[in-house]
């Protein structure tokens, strides 16, 4: 599939001049880039030089005409699970080339935030391209094939994973078997549980995530 044909909501710098740094927006199943693009306003109060773009997964959704997935989620086993982050992972590339070219950037100058689906796939792109990002933040979401982790990871940026603890849809263990197969795979990475927060971004999520995007621009 041509990256060509996924696109999405951007938001500009805040600043109103040239992007300094990007952050790429990853929705989960069902949803598009709408729905993560309402984070740039909170972000680019930190963050006024940096561009954003919520770009909307290559297929439609299965079991919500309006959204879209980049993978099917009928079968979620392991095996199944890997298949599809794969199969989407050269879009997302894809994409991500293009934009970083758009702006001039380079990727030390990119952060990808994804949101459950879109973390799986965040991980799974951000660690195996040949120049390292400068972070990955993961909302609600877990690590396709954690055992291929320590032969596939090529770059090992710092990595945020925050989760609720009352999450319905993906339960937190789901975070820490994330952290604990990153951490031995050599990968920085940092972890907080919202407590009382189910599917979703919950504030002190957010407030860490900020500072997290911070911290690493």
């Amino acid at each position: 599939m041509n990256a060509a044909t996924i696109d999405g909501p951007r938001q500009e710098p805040a600043s109103g001049g040239a992007a300094e740094q990007l952050v790429i927006l990853v929705h989960g199943y069902g949803a598009d880039g709408n729905d993560l693009i309402g984070l740039a306003p909170y972000f680019a109060r930190i963050l006024p030089n940096a561009a954003f773009a919520a770009p909307n997964a290559p297929q439609r959704c299965e079991m919500s005409p309006m959204g879209y997935q980049w993978f099917p989620i009928d079968q979620f086993d392991p095996s199944s699970r890997l298949n599809g982050v794969r199969d989407a992972a050269p879009v997302l590339d894809q994409f991500i080339d293009r934009e970083l070219e758009r702006h001039g950037l380079s990727e030390d100058k990119l952060v990808l935030v994804g949101f459950s689906q879109g973390t799986m796939m965040s991980l799974h792109v951000a660690l195996r391209r040949p120049r390292q990002v400068a972070g990955i933040l993961g909302y609600s979401g877990l690590l396709a094939g954690p055992e291929l982790l320590a032969d596939e990871a090529i770059s090992k940026p710092p990595i945020l994973l925050i989760h609720g603890d009352m999450d319905e849809m993906l339960p937190v263990q789901n975070l820490h078997d994330a952290v604990e197969a990153l951490g031995a795979a050599g990968l920085n990475v940092e972890w907080h549980v919202s407590p009382g927060a189910g599917h979703t971004i919950a504030q002190d999520g957010l407030d860490l995530g900020m500072e997290f995007l911070q911290r690493v621009f």
